[in-house]
């Protein structure tokens, strides 16, 4: 199984012969059209994990967007290496004045969920690039969203060659296990005293699709207005029921989950086809970046083999 090293992706920055990018760049997106005059040297992000594909692509953010996790400077173990600088940390609500005060270029905001207000606001202050249209909040596969900021910040074949790496990687697991394609594999959380699941416009289904898995039916058939995810009740988990569950919590506690009183009955739970991923390995797995997909690949792939192999 390939495996991309921040040194491969040190030497890739360093050698990657990218063509010049055409610039003025027009962009199209959710809330219309966007035009970036010439390659910008300050990048912020308010993607959530926007850092990492920025940071893979050898550009410093001059403002990065918290989402959780208990790490300087907002990025976990896989990115801390490359950040060199200190960039501003927005965290809540954003905070406009704090993203004009990182005097940017250009605005990432791809897997933000800003609305057309925020939108409105932060055109004021930089060009903005969103989610592309027609294209849920966060529903932005992992690759498209590397590729465009790749594209945005004059690095696209830089962006195309570490793209093509990781699912060269997702495709070498697939191939390693031709036994997992068809077979059904829903991931799973509680959040508070609710149980519930990623339907297929998530990115976490979407990285075990490519390793052959489908998402059971049942969770696509009954969206949260989200789109990415369903609420599950506590007396029905029938719907995450299949050929593997891959259970996900922030802080690896699933003492709630494994006290739900349906659970047991679940044919995936009494055959042990469950995996549980420590808060880390939740991390990479919920960022599904450049950097962090391989981290999580290497982890989550042998706990996959060891229950349904």
């Amino acid at each position: 199984m390939r495996l991309i090293a921040l040194s491969t992706i040190a030497v890739l920055m360093s050698s990657a012969a990218a063509m010049a990018q055409d610039y003025p760049l027009t962009i199209e997106h959710k809330f219309g059209t966007t035009v970036i005059e010439e390659k910008p040297e300050r990048v912020a992000t308010l993607d959530y994990v926007g850092a990492d594909d920025l940071l893979a692509l050898g550009v410093q953010p001059v403002a990065i967007r918290y989402w959780y996790g208990d790490y300087e400077h907002a990025v976990w173990p896989w990115a801390e290496e490359l950040l060199t600088t200190e960039p501003e940390i927005l965290k809540g609500e954003i905070n406009f004045e704090q993203v004009a005060a990182s005097d940017p270029d250009v605005i990432l905001a791809m897997w933000s969920g800003i609305t057309d207000e925020d939108y409105e606001k932060l055109s004021k202050i930089a060009p903005v690039v969103a989610v592309a249209p027609s294209v849920g909040d966060y529903e932005m596969p992992w690759d498209d969203r590397a590729l465009l900021a790749g594209e945005v910040v004059g690095e696209a074949d830089l962006a195309q060659e570490l793209v093509d790496g990781v699912r060269a990687q997702l495709d070498d697991v697939a191939a390693a296990h031709p036994d997992w394609a068809g077979k059904t594999a829903s991931v799973a959380y509680m959040w508070g005293d609710a149980p519930g699941a990623y339907t297929s416009a998530d990115i976490r289904p979407q990285v075990l699709a490519k390793m052959g898995f489908t998402t059971p039916e049942a969770i696509d058939a009954n969206p949260d207005p989200s789109g990415f995810t369903t609420t599950l009740s506590t007396e029905d988990l029938s719907p995450l029921d299949g050929d593997l569950i891959v259970w996900i919590s922030t802080d690896g506690d699933y003492s709630k989950i494994n006290g739900l009183p349906t659970k047991p009955f679940l044919t995936a739970a009494q055959e042990g086809h469950e995996v549980f991923l420590d808060a880390e390995t939740t991390g990479a797995f919920s960022h599904s970046t450049l950097l962090s997909l391989p981290y999580a690949v290497e982890k989550l792939v042998p706990q996959i083999e060891t229950v349904i192999d």
